[in-house]
């Protein structure tokens, strides 16, 4: 840099401007000439008076922010001073809980620009933040010591499938097995006798081919095993045994199949998570620090202040923690799209992945296991969500064990530790750095244009193991996984591995607030509130299906006024045969209308499954707005039916009578819905709920009292009658209409004629045998909500049957095991194996190769 251009800088860095063509000539002369004094008086006092409003700027920070130190320890937890994106104006206090949607948007965008450098200067700031004060983060260490998972298999002929004869023949073998007789089972070992220890601040990466064990270890280590599956061993976290907190509120896992509300958005999916699973123990953290910062005098960040507290306040509707997990996931560009289903356009596959992933991370969880993150994703997304899970790891301390089938070598590299699996055993679990050299003392070596994650996992492989052999001067003999695992326990990994697990724990670094021991985040009324939120949401989005089931019922009303038209119909005993009829229809419509609540309910149960099992939200708390939100749709539906055809039918012309049939239908389409809700949450999937919905409304209907009345039932069948909700209806409907006063008035034979019609259907009650009906609707309601709630409660994830294997496969497993015994006694032959000829049949499949080629192909979608 020349003299000149030095002396411009200095010039402009004391606020000195040079802008006179004159200074710039013979600034490029070399000559330096300083202002005239004029041009110099004005410079200083603009900036005298640029100091001047920056010390005011300052004072009046202090100022409010001493304001704010004097505030109540509640009120300053919630109370920050947030900069402006300008930064002209002074700052103002805002309360974090009432952020709005463009304020939380600006701030993360203020904190997080570029999501590879401003993520970890974020998570840096509130590192230093606490370090400053002293505080620590809760950890969470994770150990486990001769994990042994056995599942229980029923052996069949042919195919594995379970089909209606493996069915039948499992059910009648646990029958057997009941009563203690032989049983045709076998015990497949999942997981063998597997130890080993996760710690903070360490991202591990699994890995092993498809089938070894992966999987069942991840539900293993978060608590999350089936029931059927018999597990020995030991399992604790801090040195706290998994049966003495809640592993499923601790640790967070994210299993592999992407389940999620198809009409929510991806914000208000990440919400409703984050709103569940509350904030952990941020609060009592930030009420911590905020206490010794006051203390000690320090002024924070004010962007890191707001964003800390704005993430520590429990039960928010919109958290800023859904925005930050959205910009680190790349998901803030389809914030408000639909997620979609098969039927719905929404996200796409990789965004659905990517939703799962923060779904569950978006919570306080410190303990992450994820099996398989990367499915349906890019090597560059791959690469930048496990860079933020490691920055995650590093300075918020977190536990983190991701299963990954094929990770990219820059992926790899991200990982500080390495558990490799195959058959059920853990081959090697330490640092990635030692691995490479644990294998080439076992005589295998890593080409230098393979990538480490592929060759692992082809090392263990019978069919790819010897291209690997570095010893050609011994010969080549298949190592198996049992030898590989004798090896690893005798390596140092292996003997660092059991001298860390043979000490215990040291409770001085735990943290009191490590663990969880509730199983809900939020209270019973704040859980009951989210739910209706979100049911109350649900059914927005559905408002064309209840609009239309309303008008649908309206034009049927019209048609059904028309048949029985008033002008045609009169009062005797043969029009009251068609006025029975209209009864009977108008039960049997509003009941036909609430069968698209089964496939309703059914499709959402396997978001339900998976966020209860969670510890999201219990039963009782999804079922009571199902019932209640549904109550204005039946009483809307029901209002339209009954105000189109009372009047066009020519029912009793009293305004009482017209209000009491209003009631008793809007009842019997409130059973119905619950009925088919009940059904739903017990049949679990569309087919097997079709049949159950349909047997349900058969039986109901064949018992009403219509079809075959009351009086002509056999007697031992006559408590059907008193079971059926159609049959209230029926007394309730039929004795409002046939017991009013103009029937009465005509007599046959001495009987009025009202009363004569109720005696041929089997109906002839009192009067106060409608309020009978009315409580005994309400019963039934009651009755089908709790049922609901139970079937929700106590049934299994659908799928989750007994295991079924063939013999073949069986004696396939045995075989295995009794070469790997055999392999492990006998001597090594090298000389044998390396002579030996290679009787592998091969065969050559003629086949012709094709071209494919296109040109300009282009693809539009319509942009709503």
């Amino acid at each position: 840099m020349s003299k000149v251009e030095m002396g411009e800088e200095e010039q402009e860095q004391d606020g000195i401007a040079v802008d006179d063509p004159e200074k710039k000539a013979s600034s490029a002369s070399g000559r330096l000439q300083l202002p005239p004094s004029s041009s110099l008086r004005e410079a200083l006092s603009s900036t005298s008076s640029l100091s001047l409003r920056e010390q005011h700027h300052d004072e009046e920070l202090e100022l409010k922010w001493a304001a704010i130190e004097r505030l109540p320890t509640w009120d300053r937890l919630h109370t920050s001073l947030p900069l402006n994106a300008d930064g002209a104006r002074p700052p103002e206090p805002v309360d974090v809980r009432r952020l709005g949607a463009a304020d939380r948007r600006e701030l993360v965008h203020t904190l997080i620009a570029d999501i590879h450098k401003d993520n970890l200067r974020l998570l840096r700031h509130q590192r230093r933040r606490m370090d400053r004060v002293g505080v620590r983060q809760p950890t969470v260490e994770v150990r486990w010591r001769n994990l042994r998972v056995d599942a229980e298999c029923q052996v069949v002929d042919g195919k594995p499938l379970p089909t209606l004869l493996n069915s039948a023949i499992s059910t009648l073998s646990l029958l057997t097995t009941m009563l203690g007789f032989n049983r045709n089972q076998e015990r497949i070992h999942i997981l063998k006798d597997v130890t080993g220890i996760l710690k903070p601040s360490r991202m591990t990466l699994l890995l092993g081919p498809p089938g070894c064990g992966k999987t069942t270890l991840l539900l293993a280590l978060a608590g999350k095993l089936n029931k059927s599956l018999k597990v020995t061993g030991e399992i604790d976290y801090n040195g706290v045994k998994l049966q003495d907190f809640v592993p499923e509120k601790t640790a967070a896992y994210i299993g592999q199949y992407d389940l999620h509300v198809p009409e929510m958005t991806v914000r208000e999916t990440l919400d409703f998570s984050a709103r569940f699973q509350g904030v952990g123990s941020r609060a009592e953290i930030m009420k911590e620090v905020i206490r010794r910062e006051k203390e000690a005098g320090i002024t924070p960040d004010p962007n890191i202040d707001t964003y800390m507290k704005a993430i520590s306040v429990e039960g928010l509707e919109r958290s800023m923690q859904t925005d930050y997990i959205m910009k680190i996931m790349g998901l803030d560009i389809c914030a408000d799209v639909l997620v979609g289903d098969a039927m719905r356009r929404g996200i796409s596959g990789g965004e659905k992945k990517r939703l799962t992933t923060g779904e569950m991370i978006v919570g306080p969880s410190k303990a992450l296991f994820m099996d398989e993150i990367s499915t349906g994703l890019d090597s560059s997304t791959t690469f930048q969500i496990v860079s933020c899970l490691q920055q995650l790891a590093h300075i918020s301390e977190s536990t983190i064990l991701v299963s990954l089938l094929q990770p990219a070598p820059e992926t790899y590299e991200l990982f500080d530790d390495i558990i490799l699996m195959a058959e059920g055993q853990i081959v090697y679990h330490g640092p990635k750095g030692y691995i490479m050299s644990f294998f080439e003392s076992c005589g295998f070596k890593c080409p230098e244009r393979k990538g480490s994650a592929d060759f692992l996992q082809e090392v263990l492989s019978k069919k790819d193991q010897k291209q690997y052999w570095s010893r050609n001067e011994e010969g080549y003999n298949f190592v198996t996984v049992d030898q590989f695992c004798d090896k690893f326990k005798a390596s140092q990994s292996g003997q660092n591995l059991a001298a860390e697990l043979s000490k215990p724990y040291e409770e001085s670094k735990g943290h009191k607030n490590a663990l969880s021991f509730s199983i809900y985040s939020l209270s019973k009324w704040d859980l009951l509130k989210a739910c209706f939120a979100r049911e109350l949401l649900l059914m927005k989005r559905n408002a064309f299906i209840y609009i239309s089931k309303s008008i649908q019922l309206g034009l049927l009303a019209v048609i059904t006024g028309t048949v029985f038209l008033r002008t045609r119909m009169g009062v005797d005993r043969i029009h009251a045969n068609y006025y029975m009829g209209s009864l009977f229809y108008a039960l049997l419509l509003l009941m036909v209308n609430g069968f698209p609540e089964l496939a309703m309910a059914i499709n959402r149960l396997p978001v339900f499954y998976k966020q209860r099992d969670d510890y999201f939200y219990p039963a009782w708390a999804y079922a009571i707005p199902s019932f209640i939100l549904k109550i204005p749709v039946s009483l809307v539906e029901s209002i339209a039916w009954t105000t189109i055809s009372y009047y066009l039918i020519g029912y009793t012309p009293e305004a009482s009578r017209f209000f009491c049939q209003l009631l008793v239908l809007f009842l019997i389409h409130t059973v119905t819905l619950s009925m088919f809700r009940c059904v739903a949450s017990y049949c679990q999937t569309m087919v097997a709920g079709s049949v159950g919905g349909t047997m349900a409304f058969l039986a109901t209907l064949l018992f009403g009292g219509f079809i075959i009345p009351r009086s002509f039932m056999p007697n031992w069948l006559k408590w059907g009658f008193w079971l059926s909700p159609l049959s209230y209806g029926e007394i309730g409907l039929t004795g409002n209409e046939f017991l009013a006063q103009r029937w009465l008035e005509i007599k046959i034979s001495g009987v009025a004629l009202g009363r004569r019609i109720l005696m041929d259907q089997g109906l002839d009650f009192s009067s106060y045998f409608y309020w009978i009906s009315i409580g005994a609707l309400l019963g039934f309601t009651l009755l089908f909500n709790v049922g609901f709630a139970i079937g929700l409660t106590i049934k299994k994830v659908p799928g989750t049957s007994r295991a079924i294997i063939s013999r073949n496969k069986l004696t396939t497993f045995d075989g295995r095991d009794q070469d790997n015994n055999a392999e492990n006694r006998r001597p090594k032959l090298q000389a044998e194996t390396a002579l030996s000829p290679n009787r592998t049949g091969r065969m050559v499949l003629p086949f012709t190769p094709l071209i494919i080629s296109f040109q300009d192909v282009n693809y539009y979608v319509d942009t709503p």
